[in-house]
């Protein structure tokens, strides 16, 4: 692992409906807790792996739960961890460090809404903006989950800043990893120590996802796909620059 970075992201590949869909690894390893909303690992505890899986649009399945278990079969995972899903694009996660603080967004906004809409969407729509956001040290239960309401509310800013109505999509997921053992930081608000560093990468990284969905989205039919698996579609560290698609957030 770099160790100037806290989390390597591998993508790796499977056959699925006909097209090679990717998917997001973190194999984060013993000696982290997460909580997080993963259909499949929610919940808070000790997490050991998060996967990211991209899906088709329209995916119809009713046990995703199941489903995502079988991809982390797949991958060699073992021991407790957490797998989200999203129909989004997962070549093109964008990410941004601060202080120490890691965020890695994936940016799909095909179904923008506000939580507390009149009328919400009905159904499971997996475009989403799926959030991983890591502090590698140790936190409180209670910081934790304020460490998960900051990332939130800096996605939120991040969507009004790029000028979309909405606080996201109905079906947007997020996992925040720390650091398990020795002294837990108390706090994790927006203006606390690890908070504020949090809340600055998640809001880089959300902005630059969905300003380049904008982009991707102006005559857009969906992700681009192919019936076979191509050099270049597996990627051992994408936020190293191996995978062409990943951007570092600087805005």
């Amino acid at each position: 692992m770099n160790e100037q970075r806290a989390v390597r992201i591998q993508r790796a590949v499977r056959i699925e409906d006909g097209a090679c869909r990717h998917l997001l690894v973190w194999r984060a390893g013993p000696g982290w807790r997460m909580a997080g909303s993963g259909v499949l690992g929610g919940g808070i505890g000790e997490r050991h792996w998060v996967l990211n899986a991209q899906v088709r649009a329209g995916y119809g399945r009713l046990d995703p739960a199941e489903h995502l278990a079988e991809l982390a079969a797949a991958q060699g995972l073992s021991g407790p961890g957490t797998a989200l899903m999203t129909a989004a694009e997962v070549d093109a996660c964008t990410w941004a460090e601060d202080g120490g603080a890691t965020a890695v967004v994936t940016t799909g906004i095909g179904v923008p809404t506000w939580a507390a809409a009149p009328d919400p969407p009905s159904g499971y729509a997996p475009g989403t903006i799926n959030v991983l956001a890591v502090v590698p040290a140790p936190v409180s239960d209670a910081g934790l989950v304020n460490l998960l309401t900051t990332a939130t509310e800096a996605k939120v800013q991040a969507l009004l800043e790029a000028g979309y109505d909405c606080s996201g999509t109905p079906s947007d997921a997020i996992c925040v990893a720390v650091r398990a053992g020795g002294e837990p930081e108390p706090f994790g608000g927006p203006r606390s120590y690890w908070g504020s560093r949090l809340a600055r990468a998640v809001h880089r990284a959300v902005l630059a996802g969905a300003l380049a969905d904008r982009e991707r989205r102006d005559g857009w039919d969906g992700p681009p796909t192919h019936p076979a698996t191509l050099p270049g579609c597996a990627c051992d560290d994408v936020l190293a620059g191996e995978g062409s698609r990943v951007a570092r957030a600087r805005v």
